[in-house]
């Protein structure tokens, strides 16, 4: 049998071929996943250029009538009046969540070994409740009646508060539901910051007070540089969650009173409840599809430049 000589080069070997059993396997998953998240948004999209009411609901049959939805939907003060809310709403919620994590993951990293394991088993018990029993559990606190705070303040010598419908007044409802966010968000974000700050070297803090820096000195030089694609990750995915809560405000207050609770996703089920606007309904929620795809670009870009630094 001959060999390969010293100048003679081996054989190469020939393409791999390869198995279709992968693909067949995850196949099922993919379709289906492509049917849940896909098929609702395509019809939406189509609904919002039809005039779709219950009559074509029942029949099946609608109408295109382009973009006369949007523009009914942006000639609507109201409509305006709630994206204005919407943003407000968002940034409350946000700044409230991002300032609260951050302390309680700079309190965590300076606790022992008990406290710190009792504070973030504390927070992920809080992260696993789901959210409409949180809903319904706020909803038992506030109750003008039965309300354990209504109790409470009445208990300390506040007999105004005796009865007190939170759920009826703007304000009230306003920051009920924003205490329920807030409370819901704060355990991932505590814990994913917390995470991000156990990466930072300690020899960098000791440096740092050699030099005479103090607490604020070192987070802004020192901290929060090595944390920051995280932080604005976090942020990216607070703004997200909070501009489409839809749940926690449709169980408390339906949007109400007054609107003072009415974001575009719950403004968007309003329309299409009210006189079964399904057509205006579906042009809402993809106007607020467009806005949070602002957001998602901006949390790619940022995902995708952390990527960039690992590597």
């Amino acid at each position: 049998m001959p060999r390969n000589g010293p100048g003679r080069s081996s054989p190469r070997p020939g393409p791999r071929r390869t198995s279709p059993w992968p693909y067949l396997l995850i196949a099922p998953a993919v379709l289906g996943m492509l049917y849940l998240l896909l098929y609702p948004l395509a019809r939406a999209v189509i609904i919002s250029f039809q005039d779709f009411r219950l009559r074509q609901l029942i029949l099946g049959h609608a109408h295109f009538v382009g973009l006369r939805n949007y523009r009914t939907l942006l000639e609507d003060p109201r409509f305006w009046e709630v994206t204005r809310r919407t943003f407000w709403f968002m940034t409350v919620n946000v700044v409230v969540i991002m300032v609260l994590s951050t302390l309680i993951a700079l309190m965590i990293e300076r606790l022992g070994k008990t406290f710190r394991t009792v504070v973030l088993s504390s927070l992920v018990l809080v992260w696993a409740v789901p959210v409409v029993a949180a809903t319904t559990v706020f909803q038992w606190l506030f109750h003008s009646e039965f309300g354990i705070v209504n109790a409470a303040l009445t208990g300390v010598g506040l007999d105004s508060y005796k009865g007190y419908p939170w759920f009826a007044h703007s304000g009230a409802a306003f920051t009920i539901v924003v205490i329920l966010i807030v409370w819901q968000s704060v355990p991932f974000a505590a814990i994913t910051l917390y995470s991000a700050l156990t990466t930072v070297p300690s020899e960098l803090y000791e440096s740092a007070r050699l030099d005479g820096a103090g607490a604020t000195r070192i987070f802004r030089s020192v901290t929060f540089p090595l944390v920051r694609p995280i932080f604005m990750l976090v942020l990216s995915l607070e703004v997200i969650w909070t501009f489409k809560a839809f749940v926690q405000i449709w169980l408390l207050t339906r949007g109400g009173p007054d609107d003072a609770t009415t974001i575009l996703p719950v403004y968007a089920v309003q329309t299409a409840l009210a006189d079964q606007r399904y057509d205006l309904g579906s042009a809402a929620s993809m106007i607020t599809v467009v806005l949070m795809s602002g957001v998602l670009v901006l949390y790619f870009r940022q995902l995708l430049r952390q990527e960039g630094e690992a590597l």
